[in-house]
């Protein structure tokens, strides 16, 4: 009797999760959501262990969950949505968001995303070497979720998009997604990636906000680096200026992954250390 009890409290609130479009839910909304349907709200920690017990749910961090598409039949959880709610605030980015809007045809291993937010991983708690021995990350459903922490002022160029019918998440627009090229240079293995994208889909940028936003990074390499390819992309030149008047002191190597060897451009104070690379 009591076993059937708790099955049928499971149903009833899977179906009202369902009703409200809940497909990632916090315990005060499970609390709320529970008195609406006149399960007491003194059993729905319970109900909530036995339901990440037989599959219904999964525990995302502590007093966030997840409904199980795989164990309901409903429409799986996009990893995305659970990549916001485990760190917030945060936005998908770097090679997630570069896959998003259509710049890289690879499909990321992990799902990737940045903050302002200290990040505390499950693996950061453990004891085991075997955890520790790569990158911190959660892992849910056998998806990696990694976060890159930034400082809060660099927290800028998202915006909010529709993956699928239940979930809006943030998002680095493309602009901000492309700038995070030039930024994290080494994550994605030396400046190619960064120059080849800016050459293939300078079309479809806005180039004012993409030198709005390497102006208000700060970062005298990056900016000069940007203005440099830009250029070379076939950017007006006359828009480019408060990339040029940002001044500079000594040669910046174009990929600091590199050594520092090749024609000096004075115009952008960017050493070209990519000699086989062909500019137009």
């Amino acid at each position: 009797m009591e076993s059937r009890q708790r099955g049928t409290h499971s149903n009833r609130f899977l179906r009202a999760l369902a009703d409200e479009g809940l497909t990632i839910f916090s315990t005060a909304q499970a609390k709320k959501l529970a008195e609406s349907i006149s399960v007491p709200s003194s059993y729905v920690t319970n109900l909530l262990m036995i339901m990440e017990r037989n599959g219904w749910i999964t525990r995302l961090r502590r007093g966030f969950y997840a409904r199980s598409g795989a164990a309901t039949g409903d429409i799986p959880v996009h990893p995305f949505a659970i990549a916001t709610k485990l760190v917030t605030p945060s936005a998908i980015s770097h090679w997630s968001a570069l896959h998003h809007h259509g710049f890289t045809e690879q499909i990321p291993m992990v799902i990737t995303a940045f903050t302002f937010k200290k990040v505390v991983t499950p693996s950061m708690r453990s004891n085991s070497e075997e955890i520790h021995k790569g990158k911190h990350a959660w892992v849910i459903d056998g998806i990696r979720y990694e976060f890159a922490t930034v400082k809060e002022k660099y927290f800028f160029g998202i915006e909010e998009v529709w993956i699928d019918e239940h979930s809006r998440v943030p998002i680095t627009d493309k602009e901000r997604t492309i700038l995070e090229t030039f930024i994290s240079i080494r994550m994605f293995g030396g400046i190619s990636e960064a120059l080849g994208i800016t050459d293939s889909h300078i079309n479809s940028l806005d180039i004012s906000k993409f030198i709005d936003y390497a102006c208000r990074y700060g970062m005298i390499s990056t900016a000069k680096r940007i203005g440099w390819a830009l250029e070379h992309a076939g950017v007006d030149p006359s828009l480019l200026e408060p990339l040029r008047e940002i001044p500079a002191i000594g040669y910046h190597a174009l990929d600091p992954t590199l050594p520092r060897r090749g024609a000096c451009d004075s115009h952008w104070m960017i050493q070209n250390n990519l000699a086989e690379r062909k500019v137009r």
